[in-house]
């Protein structure tokens, strides 16, 4: 979440941002409510200080009647302005919780079709089959079996695919900690506070996360979630930032209403595999690390021979969390088009408010860190990708070369 004293800095920033982003805020309202409080506060602390004085006349004797009856009142009193102090806290943070994070100036405004394009690398290939029909016609993939026991858009990986599947991982895995990230598999579930605080809302309209019933916890959908909640509650050195992670972790996503053509097979589905990367940094870090993590993305797939396009997400198409983001949307020779394959974001303070995530600087002042997540390989996307870009006529799959160390040498399956 945004700290409250920059919104009363920053106002028309504030709301302009969040109408760039299409949430639907009234920070003049949230302002006023949260003057309420900050009154509502000192009729508070002014009861308490006033019952302790009264505390402390009724000790060593026998207190009149008089003294007696005002501790009564002032108890009361004191309930009832704690009760709406209470109830105010809440609506403020409630409301707190809407306010999108403030984008850069360098973000464009508008919505999908306004991201601009800031880069290209590769040839633009076409005439492919497409990968479903490809991977099935080889037993490599089964949607059938999946949804029988697990229902629609749930699928078994079989033989070769599977392996190619771990290579991606392995190589991706390789990649990264050499870059100085440092591994990590991480809990598949995380509650609702960590899934708040790193931007996600559960329970919130139009969720795509699967909540578990009865239970203060949810299904990741990605390893972002818990990554972000690693360090809740903590105070960092300066000196130890940047911290760098990549998780590994399956994602479960609901994905409820989307179909057709480019939902097919496994580019959206309920439940896939992803190495992420995260970092915690200074504030005056921040946006030198998102530029290396889109480095590290571009690297792994021009090393496997994927031609790309890099986009600025345009304003209306960013989460509430991030402060810009990029996505890498390879081409797809099948649909001659770009597709989404991977995304960073930076998102600044965001989401290290809402867990409460601090730094200790050298000369002993706290504040917030900055902290920015990136796709390294997203597994189901990546086969993908693969698939529709090393077919061979003679029906082989021509694995790239950089993955031929982790598929015992084979160069074609």
């Amino acid at each position: 979440m945004l700290d409250i004293k920059f919104i009363r800095d920053n106002v028309d920033l504030v709301q302009r941002s969040a109408n760039d982003k299409g949430y639907k805020v009234d920070i003049a309202a949230l302002l006023q409510l949260d003057d309420e409080r900050r009154d509502l506060q000192k009729q508070v602390d002014a009861l308490r200080e006033r019952r302790n004085v009264i505390s402390a006349q009724m000790k060593g004797g026998r207190p009149d009647q008089e003294l007696i009856d005002q501790g009564k009142q002032l108890k009361i009193e004191l309930a009832e302005r704690e009760g709406y102090l209470k109830s105010t806290e809440e609506k403020v943070a409630t409301i707190l919780k809407n306010v999108p994070n403030v984008t850069f100036d360098d973000v464009p405004l508008g919505g999908e079709e306004d991201s601009v394009e800031v880069k290209r690398w590769g040839e633009q290939k076409t005439g492919a089959v497409d990968h479903l029909d490809y991977a099935v016609k080889r037993g490599w993939v089964d949607f059938e079996r999946g949804a029988k026991v697990a229902g629609a858009k749930f699928y078994y990986l079989k033989g070769d695919l599977a392996l190619l599947e771990n290579a991606v991982t392995q190589f991706a895995l390789d990649y990264v900690t050499k870059q100085g990230f440092t591994f990590m598999t991480v809990p598949h579930m995380v509650n609702l506070r960590t899934a708040e605080g790193a931007g996600f809302a559960p329970k919130g309209e139009g969720s795509n996360e699967y909540v578990v019933e009865g239970e203060d916890l949810t299904l990741i959908g990605t390893a972002e979630m818990p990554l972000t909640g690693y360090h809740a509650d903590e105070i960092l050195d300066e000196k130890d930032l940047p911290l760098l992670y990549a998780g590994y972790s399956p994602c479960y996503r609901k994905e409820a209403g989307t179909y057709g053509k480019h939902t097919r097979g496994l580019f959206r589905v309920h439940q896939f595999n992803k190495l992420e990367m995260y970092a915690f940094c200074l504030p005056e870090q921040s946006r030198d690390i998102h530029e290396k993590i889109l480095a590290i993305e571009e690297a792994l797939w021009q090393q496997i021979g994927i031609s790309y396009h890099v986009v600025n997400i345009a304003a209306g198409d960013l989460g509430a969390p991030a402060a810009k983001k990029y996505d890498i949307e390879y081409w797809s020779p099948v649909d001659e088009t770009y597709r989404e394959l991977t995304s960073c974001s930076n998102c600044t303070d965001y989401q290290a408010r809402g867990l409460n995530i601090r730094v200790r600087r050298a000369d002993g002042n706290i504040e917030s860190v900055h902290t920015l997540n990136g796709t390294a390989v997203s597994l189901a996307r990546s086969l993908v990708v693969i698939l529709e870009n090393f077919q061979n006529e003679d029906g082989g799959l021509t694995v790239p070369e950089v993955l031929r160390p982790y598929m015992n040498g084979r160069d074609v399956i």
